[in-house]
């Protein structure tokens, strides 16, 4: 019995953990089991030009699948060329998908720039450009010192799944906000100011945007953990 005893003292955590890896839904699943359906939908709504009938269905898709799910630890490079992974970022992500075909709103850099500054220690900011290296440097010039960028070549890395389907399935710009362990929690496509507006709104109208998404999914979270850290004399 205690030979039984101790066998399962140093196997069951082993069994535990990867019971719980199981239970974990990723991004790539997620997508392959649901965006077939999406899209079906959407064509539709587009084909008739109903553009608010398709920014509720990404909006129903993206927090129906997707929101709950794990990033995949895809891979890019940074501006020095080095192989990077998505796991190594430690803290939450903010993770904004660009091209250098598809520009940022107005004022959404400057929003990203300021909002970096102030959840610096928080939260990692990170550009990925769908594009080459020398095209991410030289877009990579309008952001902060907080913000990472980096870039991913297609025609170097065009086997991973989850690479194809982040802008294929997707579309640019989004913003993904990702915990600590890489659970997503917020799917948001790039707010797009007419024209004619004012650089001050605009600007203000993205900060609002993305600092909302923040404060509600985070910031509650940041907060447990630190009341849970402290230690009651």
């Amino acid at each position: 019995m205690k030979k039984l005893l101790l066998v399962f003292l140093l196997i069951g955590p082993t069994v535990f953990s990867q019971q719980d890896l199981q239970k974990k839904t990723y991004f790539s699943e997620a997508l392959f089991f649901n965006l077939a359906d999406y899209n079906r939908k959407a064509d539709i709504a587009y084909r008739f030009n109903d553009y608010e009938k398709g920014k509720e269905l990404f909006e129903q898709f993206t927090s129906t699948h997707l929101e709950g799910s794990y990033m995949d630890n895809f891979k890019f490079h940074n501006l020095k060329n080095r192989e990077v992974s998505l796991y190594q970022f430690e803290k939450p992500v903010f993770l904004i998908t660009y091209a250098s075909w598809c520009i940022p709103s107005k004022g959404e850099v400057p929003a990203i720039n300021k909002l970096s500054e102030e959840y610096r220690n928080r939260i990692d900011f990170v550009v990925l450009f769908w594009d080459t290296r020398d095209k991410a440097k030289k877009l990579a010039d309008e952001f902060s010192s907080d913000v990472t960028i980096v870039y991913v070549d297609e025609k170097k890395n065009n086997g991973a799944y989850v690479v194809r389907q982040l802008k294929h399935s997707l579309g640019l710009p989004t913003c993904f906000l990702l915990s600590d362990d890489k659970k997503i929690m917020d799917i948001r496509r790039s707010i797009f100011p007419p024209l004619h507006t004012e650089e001050e709104t605009a600007y203000r109208e993205n900060y609002i945007a993305l600092e909302t998404s923040i404060s509600n999914n985070l910031i509650n979270s940041f907060e447990e953990t630190y009341a849970d850290n402290v230690q009651v004399e």
